[in-house]
């Protein structure tokens, strides 16, 4: 039993799919499905149930899954426990990120970190909150920025900044001249949110009932199509205040702060509470607090 042959077992049992396992794992599918055979063999059971169109766990294969997990878990703790030896500020720090927080935030934080850690440069990953926190738990990323709520065994979080939504509405609508306004003065205009998987939109249905289900939802696949479709009269958004400034600001729309208590959402950095990294993971959160951005409220650290 080797730890190749679990990697193999896991991704497998994530995939549901030979072919697609084996170039998660970047090896040939002949030799991912010898390898188990050879594991199967091994251990005189049978892990998966093979058909032509579906790769289904056996259920003692779904109890040597998760402990293959644990096992390849502790492996990569070994090898963080003979990084932790070293200065933990040397060495790629490797961050995740969801799609409303990285292209914003990135672009400020990458210099605020080599200021402080100019020997720990960020590989940095956007992706949906669920991917992060599953590439989290495998040890694939260091730490993510997401948005609460993010509730993952074995994983910490802290509280970084809080963010306004703003409304978004294209130049001719009528509130455009407004200062500020209600979620519900949008609730009559065909509301554009992000797709499936998106927190985002999870939050905006939560904080900003009145917008659903009353009203007509389209859906766009980030930020900057969602401020497109308003630019083209298509309906109205919310975008994060991040994404509603500066280098982002489009003369065909007007983003509209909302009256108080403004909707809002909280950004954490979220790390696997073993991680022998804890002073790579405080310097990012000191730079992300350093970048002190107009449209952060920043969270000071807790005692």
């Amino acid at each position: 039993m080797t730890l190749n042959e679990l990697r193999y077992v896991v991704a497998v049992a994530r995939e549901r799919h030979f072919r697609r396992a084996a170039e998660r794992c970047f090896v040939s599918q002949p030799a991912l499905s010898a390898a188990i055979g050879k594991l199967e063999d091994e251990l005189g059971i049978k892990l998966f149930e093979r058909s032509k169109s579906d790769v289904s766990i056996t259920p003692i294969g779904a109890l040597i899954v998760e402990q293959a997990q644990r096992t390849l878990d502790e492996a990569e703790r070994i090898r963080e426990i003979a990084g932790g030896g070293r200065d933990q500020l040397v060495g790629t720090l490797k961050i995740g990120a969801i799609f409303t927080v990285g292209p914003y935030l990135f672009p400020s934080l990458i210099p605020a970190v080599k200021a402080i850690a100019p020997q720990m440069p960020l590989q940095v990953e956007e992706n949906l909150t669920g991917n992060l926190a599953a590439q989290l738990r495998e040890g694939k990323l260091d730490a993510v920025l997401v948005a609460e709520p993010f509730a993952v065994s074995g994983v910490v979080t802290e509280a970084l900044y809080d963010e306004d939504f703003v409304g978004v509405v294209a130049a001719e609508h009528p509130l455009s001249r407004e200062a500020r306004i209600r979620p519900e003065q949008l609730a009559g205009d065909k509301i554009l949110l992000l797709g499936e998987g998106h927190c985002f939109s999870n939050q905006v249905s939560v904080l900003c009932p009145e917008l659903d289900p009353s009203a007509e939802v389209q859906h766009g696949n980030s930020l900057e199509t969602l401020r497109n479709m308003v630019a083209s009269g298509l309906g109205v958004t919310l975008l994060p205040a991040s994404a509603a400034c500066g280098p982002y600001a489009n003369p065909l729309v007007r983003c509209i702060p909302f009256e108080a208590p403004a909707p809002s959402r909280r950004i954490v950095l979220a790390w696997r509470k073993r991680t022998v990294r804890e002073q790579a993971i405080a310097a990012v959160a000191t730079a992300v607090r350093q970048v002190a951005a107009p449209w952060m409220r920043v969270i000071p650290p807790s005692v």
